[in-house]
């Protein structure tokens, strides 16, 4: 995976991104195929910006609010 300056990856694995929330990788695909959470799909591998999880933080923090993934689908870049 390609790091950014900070020396986190740019894009993560659905292993990778299902490690770091805690769930099952089974339960992230099909996330993903229901259009609930952000990927890109190469070929037959999806993977997903590490920037999405830091927007859907701080958008957790800013608002106080809970958010859903499904409102940053299409917002990766």
């Amino acid at each position: 995976m390609q790091e950014s300056t900070e020396g986190k990856p740019d894009w993560l694995n659905v292993a990778e991104m299902a490690k770091q929330l805690g769930m099952a990788e089974m339960t992230l695909y099909r996330a993903i195929a229901a259009g609930e959470f952000p990927a890109v799909r190469i070929g037959r591998r999806l993977f997903i910006p590490a920037r999405v999880l830091e927007r859907m933080a701080e958008a957790a923090i800013s608002t106080g609010r809970v958010v859903t993934a499904a409102d940053f689908c299409g917002e990766a870049s």
